[in-house]
């Protein structure tokens, strides 16, 4: 039996710990807040309940894995339901699309928006990234993948690498087989479930829009936080231990490999194995001073990182005409977007894509009224000062307006409301600069080669969004199944 010492009790970090104590090892969590759940936050007042984090679940057979391995099955304790339609889009011209739950109905949703052939141009950029998912889902996803002579390995042949073509873009993609604008700006959207930029994003992310088709959108009942939660109390049951408002400054390691941690306070823990979920960033960079991470923070020093989130929480009165659980409001000039956030003088969007997250879930709002998670995509804190006096009301401001001027309009129903900015996201989850995903996937390399599960300390592991295989709620529990492997039975 080892001593694991898990830093950080996000869900990447609470699925390792669950599937550790099930193989018999004695975990213990240290988390600088003051409770679970990392990015998988929420707010509740005044009996509104806001997931402040992620608010879509793909791939809930991942988690249904997780719990069946560790003892209870998920399903007795949440409900998982399917959202319908996964998505609202409205673009710059005022037409709007409800992309279907369901893959059978896809195509006439399509149709019926732009068109038989846009229809069909869309099924044969899916047909093929059926076939990347084919060659990434469990070969390169669901294992350790250590560089690009794994990625070789893994590959069954040359023909099989042509296929994942890592010099095509996403936006490139889109050029060469759409010609409605329109599904041009849906493709380069589904970049940014990575944090990335769709011109310099590999065209195996094509593959993003294929997941959620093929396996549908979910909603877990009373906000995806109840997943969180479920997942904290299977570890309790395991006989996890937890160290909340223990911020972990060090890991210290010897010839033979790690040998503990040591907290902000000075307090030092022995242990065996030490399983990060914090960003590899500050890992690397603040609290591994071991000459043989070396390499990875270097190779982190190459990459760009992804953006992050201006949030507005909003407790409205009333209910909404003709509702849609996620709404996406494109602007006139995407590019400009992408621009403002990785160019060479980020700024805050001056005319933002809006997401929108309204659940018609009774739980989470009083009787008659709507909590609505707002998110537009922004650049890191330190690339912009989001702490500087009236910057983040005067930004909540535009962004209602923005939501105004693209048919939106609650401004009148507000009850109140909560900002959230990235400098917020910095200090509450541990993210250097606020980044959502740790590194971003511009770049042929990045997309598949993140910081390796199993570092070049012995006994020191990976886990979370800015690890291999990267960011999102099936993705860290992927990598959590990796490091377990990894790691052994006890």
């Amino acid at each position: 039996m080892a001593e694991v010492a898990v830093i950080g009790a996000g869900m990447g970090g609470l699925a390792a710990a669950a599937r550790l104590a099930a193989s018999g090892h004695a975990v213990t969590v240290y988390e600088q807040a003051s409770g679970h759940g990392g990015k998988l936050g929420v707010l509740r007042r005044d009996g509104f309940t806001f997931d402040t984090g992620p608010s879509l679940l793909t791939l809930p057979h991942v988690y249904r894995d997780l719990f069946a391995a560790t003892g209870a099955p998920l399903d007795e304790l949440v409900e998982i339901v399917p959202v319908e339609p996964t998505c609202r889009y409205r673009f710059p011209d005022g037409s709007e699309l409800d992309m279907p739950h369901a893959e059978d109905r896809v195509e006439a949703a399509l149709t019926d928006a732009f068109g038989v052939e846009a229809a069909r141009q869309w099924r044969a950029v899916l047909t093929d990234a059926e076939r990347l998912w084919d060659l990434v889902g469990e070969p390169v996803l669901q294992n350790p993948l250590g560089g690009v002579r794994d990625l070789l390995r893994r590959s069954a042949s040359v023909r099989d690498l042509m296929a994942i073509a890592p010099w095509r873009t996403l936006r490139g993609v889109g050029e060469r087989r759409l010609t409605d604008p329109r599904l041009r700006m849906l493709l380069d959207r589904y970049a940014t479930y990575s944090g990335s930029d769709p011109r310099r994003t590999p065209a195996l992310m094509t593959v993003v829009p294929f997941i959620e088709q093929r396996f549908g959108g979910w909603y877990v009942r009373g906000g995806l936080r109840k997943l969180g939660d479920a997942l904290f109390e299977r570890c309790v049951d395991l006989g996890v231990r937890f160290r909340f408002d223990a911020a972990v400054a060090a890991v210290e390691a010897g010839a033979g490999g790690v040998t503990g941690v040591r907290l902000r306070d000075g307090e030092r823990r022995r242990a065996d194995v030490v399983v990060s979920d914090v960003d590899a960033e500050h890992l690397y960079g603040e609290l591994v001073g071991d000459r043989r991470s070396h390499r990875p923070r270097r190779t982190l020093r190459k990459t760009q990182p992804s953006l992050s989130g201006f949030v507005l929480l909003l407790a409205l009165r009333g209910k909404t005409p003709n509702p849609a659980h996620h709404r996406v409001l494109f602007p006139a000039d995407y590019d400009d977007e992408f621009d403002s956030i990785f160019g060479r003088a980020p700024r805050p969007v001056p005319d933002p894509t809006v997401y929108v997250c309204a659940p018609d879930d009774p739980t989470v709002a009083p009787d008659g009224d709507e909590a609505w998670f707002v998110l537009v995509n922004a650049p890191r804190q330190g690339d912009v000062d989001w702490t500087a006096p009236g910057l983040a009301e005067s930004y909540a401001d535009r962004v209602l307006r923005v939501m105004a001027e693209r048919g939106l309009d609650v401004r009148d129903r507000v009850r109140w409301r909560e900002i959230r900015t990235p400098a917020d996201w910095e200090r509450d989850t541990g993210s250097v600069g606020g980044s959502i995903y740790g590194s971003s996937s511009n770049g042929p390399r990045a997309a598949l080669l993140r910081p390796a599960n199993r570092s070049p300390v012995p006994g020191l592991f990976l886990v979370g969004g800015s690890a291999h295989p990267g960011g999102g709620l099936p993705l860290v529990a992927m990598s959590a199944r990796i490091v377990a492997r990894l790691v052994g039975p006890a």
